[in-house]
């Protein structure tokens, strides 16, 4: 028997071919709400531990460059010495006052730069063990964060393989139902779908109004969707609509309130008690 195309079926089993992609489509939602926000919670902490890696790096060069500074300093602290040593011994060798002051002034001069070497040095060092103290925040912070992703990621992965494969068949499942409805159906329908706040782009008609949105549906118009001729959606949510039938849903029908019950009974007593009074009158006349 050959292979029936989109667009040789029939209204009826468009819908019902629709009905069935959009069970399937909701089941693989349900697998995915399983998973609640795990997925979202795993790529927070993986987006936290990339930023505290990017902090550590730059604490780390923060201290480098100190560290660098403080090696310089010392550098022109031993250079200043040298001076100051080489000075001193000129000063044994002055022939005038104006070299004995020159010397002197130089002298001083190396001195205060080797105090303010010495206090570059201090503020260096002072600033290295506050980045130092922030580096081991930062990174026992980004080992506890590791901790946690691999709690998470265990929790993500044991969810998804237990339902994995009953995902997979039902992915194949979507595949195949997408190929036997027509192209611009199925696109309207993924539009709906994608509108709609919990997913369904076609609900079936439940007590007189529409599945999705819940509004009244005139008789007339729920006529037409047991009909089965054409594709009819809800004038308010969008939504395409089928009735229950279609959709393999069983709908009970409506039980007899107690209320009409009881006014039904009074009616029968209320006429069984007129016809008596009737007989009773006519026995009387005769």
């Amino acid at each position: 028997m050959a292979k029936k195309e989109a667009t040789d079926l029939t209204v009826e089993e468009r819908l019902k071919t629709l009905y069935q992609l959009q069970t399937a489509l909701s089941s693989i939602d349900e697998k995915r709400t399983l998973r609640g926000e795990l997925p979202e919670e795993v790529d927070d902490l993986a987006d936290e531990i990339e930023g505290l890696n990017t902090r550590i790096q730059r604490i780390q060069a923060d201290i480098d460059e100190f560290q660098k500074a403080v090696t310089q300093k010392k550098g022109e602290i031993q250079d200043a010495e040298a001076s100051v040593k080489r000075y001193k011994a000129q000063l044994d060798e002055v022939k005038n006052n104006r070299e004995y002051d020159t010397l002197s002034k130089e002298i001083e001069f190396q001195t205060l730069e080797i105090e303010l070497c010495n206090k570059k040095i201090r503020e260096a060092q002072a600033r290295i063990a506050e980045k130092g103290e922030e580096l081991e925040q930062n990174t026992a912070l980004i080992e506890e964060r590791k901790g946690d992703l691999e709690v998470k990621k265990s929790e993500l992965d044991e969810i998804m393989e237990e339902t994995r494969a009953e995902e997979e068949k039902l992915k194949e499942k979507v595949k195949e139902l997408e190929t036997k409805i027509e192209p611009r159906l199925l696109t309207s329908f993924k539009r709906i779908r994608k509108n709609a706040r919990n997913g369904l782009g076609i609900v079936y008609v439940q007590r007189d109004a529409c599945g999705g949105c819940f509004n009244k549906i005139p008789p007339q118009r729920q006529l037409d969707i047991k009909m089965h001729k054409k594709v009819i959606v809800c004038e308010y949510c969008g939504r395409i609509l089928i009735d229950p039938e279609l959709a393999g849903i069983k709908v009970d029908k409506p039980v007899e309130s107690a209320e009409k019950k009881t006014t039904r009974k009074r009616a029968i007593r209320k006429t069984s008690m007129a016809s008596s009074k009737k007989a009773a009158d006519a026995n009387d006349i005769e």
